[in-house]
Formats: C-alpha cells, sequence, structure tokens
C-alpha cells in the first residue's frame, strides 16, 4: 500500500477523550445509559438469534408475540421472573446465590471504557460518547473478563453436584487457554497504536483499520473470543449431551436468568471489542467519511456505524452456531494451546520486528511487505515437500485396548474401542475367573470318577 504510514510515533500523538466538562449528572446518564443500552440489546439479541437460526433451519422461529414475534424475549424474561424458584439443599448457600451475581456485575463493567462516538452535546455540554477512559483501558477490559470466569466456576462448584462442578473445571480451563490467546492477539495492536488506550486506539485508526494490517491478529482474536463467551462450538463448559446444562444444572428462575443474561453481554462485549480495536470503532466505513468534510464522524452519526458493526459480529456469532459442531474437549485444548497461542507469539515477534526495521532503516513499507510475503510463499511451498508420516498397517488379531488417556486428555472410546477395565472390576473378573476354573477342575475329576465306575448292566470283570 503505497502512501500508508504506519509509525507509531506519528499515531500516537492522536489524542484520546476529554473528559473535562463532564459533571456528575452527565456521568450519571452515560452509566443508566450504558446498563439500558446492554439490557435491551439482549432482549433483542434473543430474538435476533430465535429469528437467524430458524431462517437457517427454513422454520418461521418467534411470530406470535408481538410484531415479528419481537416480544418474545419479553415473555421469556417474564417466565423466567415468576417461575418457581429452587434452591439446591446440598449447595453453598453464600457462594450458590454469590456466582450470577458475580458473572452479570464482570460483564456490565466492560462497557464503560468502549467509545460509542466522538464529542456530542448532552444537554448543552459537549461530553465524549464514552463513560470513561484511562491509559491501560484494554489491560481493565482482560481483568474484568477474567473476574466474570469466577461467577461460572463458583457456580459449579457451590451446586453440590457433579455435573455443575465438571462444567465449572471446563470453563476455568478453558478461559485460561483462550485468554491467552486473545491478549496475545491484541499486542500488535498496541505496537502499532502505541497505545492501551480504546479512545486512541480508534483516533488510530483514521487511516486505515487495524483489521487490514493485522489480519492474522484479528482471527485469532476472533476464535479466541468466541471460545471465551462458551458459544458453539466451543460450548464446552454447558455441553448439553456431556453435562446436561453444565454450571447451570441446579439453577432456576432468576439466577438462572442471570448467567443467561451474563452471557449475552459478554458476547456484546467482545463483538464491542473487535469493532474498537480492529474495525475502526465508532468510524464510518470507507468512503463516507469523504463527504461534506467527514460530516458522518461527527455528532451522533458514528453511534450507528458503531452499532452496525457491532451486530454484524452478533450476527456472525449466530451464524457459527447454526453451522458448526461442538469440538471435543481434547481437540478445543489442543487447538487453544498448540495453534492459537503459538500463533500469537509468532505474530507478536514479526510485527514488532517489522516496526523496528521500518523505524531504524530507510525500507519502506511497501518493499517489507513484497519480501515478508516471497518468504510466506516459499515457506509454504517447502511445507508441501515434506513427506507425510504414513501410520503403521494394522495388525491383524485381537483389537488393543483403548487407553483414554494417551493424548493428555481423558476421552470416550469410539465405537469399535473398548476401555480397560477399572482395578475394581479386575478384581472381580480375577476371582470370576478362579472360580470358573475351579468349577471346571471339579466337574472334570467327577466326569473321571464317574467314567471309572461300571455302568448298569455290565458284570463287573473277575479278578485273578
Amino acid at each position: 500500500m503505497p502512501g500508508l504510514t504506519l509509525v507509531p510515533t506519528q499515531v500516537a500523538v492522536a489524542t484520546g477523550a476529554d473528559f473535562s466538562n463532564d459533571t456528575w449528572w452527565i456521568v450519571a446518564i452515560k452509566a443508566v445509559g450504558v446498563v439500558v443500552f446492554l439490557l435491551t440489546s439482549v432482549l433483542v439479541a434473543i430474538w435476533f438469534e430465535r429469528k437467524v437460526v430458524a431462517r437457517m433451519q427454513i422454520r418461521p422461529g418467534p411470530n406470535v408475540h408481538g410484531p415479528f414475534g419481537l416480544l418474545q424475549s419479553l415473555a421469556d424474561a417474564m417466565k423466567l421472573l415468576l417461575k418457581e424458584d429452587i434452591n439446591v439443599k446440598a449447595a453453598d448457600k453464600v457462594l450458590y446465590l454469590l456466582a450470577p451475581m458475580i458473572s452479570v456485575f464482570a460483564s456490565l463493567l466492560i462497557f464503560a471504557v468502549i467509545p460509542l462516538g466522538p464529542e456530542v452535546s448532552i444537554f448543552g455540554v459537549v461530553t465524549p460518547l464514552q463513560l470513561t477512559d484511562f491509559p491501560v483501558s484494554v489491560l481493565y477490559i482482560l481483568a474484568a473478563a477474567s473476574f466474570g470466569v469466577y461467577g461460572i466456576v463458583l457456580g459449579g462448584w457451590a451446586s453440590g453436584s457433579t455435573y455443575p462442578l465438571l462444567g465449572g473445571v471446563r470453563s476455568t480451563a478453558q478461559v485460561i487457554s483462550y485468554e491467552l490467546a486473545m491478549g496475545l492477539s491484541l499486542v500488535s495492536v498496541f505496537i502499532l497504536a502505541g497505545s492501551m488506550s480504546t479512545s486512541q486506539i480508534v483516533a488510530s485508526q483514521e487511516q486505515i483499520w487495524w483489521f487490514l494490517p493485522l489480519l492474522p491478529a484479528f482471527v485469532i482474536y476472533f476464535i479466541s473470543m468466541v471460545g471465551e463467551v462458551n458459544r458453539l462450538p466451543f460450548d464446552l463448559p454447558e455441553a448439553e449431551g456431556e453435562l446436561v446444562s453444565g454450571f447451570m444444572t441446579e439453577y432456576s428462575s432468576m439466577k438462572f436468568a442471570w448467567f443467561f443474561l451474563a452471557e449475552y453481554i459478554n458476547m456484546l462485549n467482545v463483538s464491542a471489542i473487535a469493532t474498537t480495536l480492529f474495525f475502526g470503532g465508532w468510524r464510518a466505513p470507507f468512503g463516507l467519511h469523504l463527504i461534506n468534510d467527514g460530516m458522518f464522524n461527527e455528532g451522533w452519526w458514528p453511534l450507528l456505524w458503531f452499532l452496525a458493526k457491532l451486530w454484524t459480529f452478533m450476527f456472525l456469532f449466530v451464524w457459527i452456531r447454526g453451522t458448526l459442531l461442538r469440538f471435543r474437549y481434547d481437540q478445543f485444548m489442543k487447538f487453544g494451546w498448540k495453534i492459537l497461542i503459538p500463533a500469537a507469539l509468532v505474530w507478536i515477534v514479526m510485527v514488532a520486528a517489522v516496526q523496528s526495521v521500518r523505524q531504524f532503516t530507510d525500507i519502506d513499507l511497501q518493499t517489507l511487505l513484497i519480501a515478508l510475503g516471497v518468504v510466506a510463499v516459499v515457506a509454504i511451498g517447502l511445507s508441501f515437500l515434506i513427506p507425510e508420516k504414513k501410520a503403521p498397517p494394522a495388525t491383524e488379531g485381537e483389537p488393543e485396548e483403548f487407553d483414554a488417556f494417551a493424548g493428555g486428555y481423558p476421552v470416550p472410546p469410539l465405537p469399535g474401542q473398548t476401555l480397560p477395565p477399572s482395578p475394581r472390576r479386575r478384581a472381580r473378573l480375577a476371582e470370576e475367573t478362579e472360580q470358573r476354573t475351579a468349577t471346571a477342575v471339579l466337574t472334570a475329576e467327577a466326569d473321571a470318577s464317574t467314567t471309572d465306575q461300571p455302568s448298569d448292566g455290565e458284570e463287573e470283570e473277575p479278578r485273578g
């Protein structure tokens, strides 16, 4: 891209949001606005997901409550509100009630630093369309997302049941694995933008959105954000076919609704982060920013662009759910640790090397990108020349026993495979074998003694 300048020192001069005019009532209005926006967006997201999946499966979806079924989400919320609230007798009461509150509270924190637009006038006060911002806003986002997993873990543990506990343990491993990849995918954005402030990252994308030069990082982030919010094909903590409903199995009524609410708010959160860090945030699409001296990047117009980008990612969530099957747990963990994290580390090193070369040499960006492209093509070509390892031919005979822990993770056997007996079953089998052997010996001795005696009608030969 000739003429493209991505030097961090030039980008970093972009200033962030100015909150000097904010008063306490402006802050209160924006805080309430963020909460109302998230709650209403969840209702729309539930209806939206049902309608999109219904169209994919060639069925009408919700179409009774209100026009186009728009009130279906409200009916579901009222059902959960009025449903009988059941508390598990074996649960840890305090943590059992606290867990869903933690999940919802953590999910509401992230939108505080998301810029929804530039400076606007609210009741005569000029203020950014953002609640707050600070130099390490992205680290604050990652910390809030990490805190939210405590709700799932504590909910699974405090329920006093097996399936919720397994779901909570799965969630712990999943969030640790995919949050590492997510955090590493954002480092290259920090390198180019020269800041971790969300408003400054949006300001640094005035010339080009970061998903174009940082496409591998965006792909890693997109996969990680699907795993982060426990959505198909990565919904292992609440896999219905394996764990009933996972960590939410013992929850009902509004406690269940809180977990449900947190899941959808987290979908909005990660979509907003992707929009802010990779797709220019509230900035107008290419071409529109040139009309009438950038009128579409001023006032309340940018809020429309931000919402359009956010709901594009929400559509991708639904599309993936209606298309892909759930991963097996060992495949899921292997994909996170052996593919996403190493790829993110390699990409960080490449971006840092490119920026260092450009900063200390006179090589232009176009020449550098062409050289890197040639190296990548050669590496891909050489990878096809490496001979593929062939599996040894199967030997005839009895099938070997299946080792569920051979790959490092417990996995169920496939059809035709048999698990080795447990120690208790092995002892019982040995005891049964001994009993059968003893019975066979006694039967053989009885048969032999019967054979030695003369049968009826036969005279015993005289001796001597």
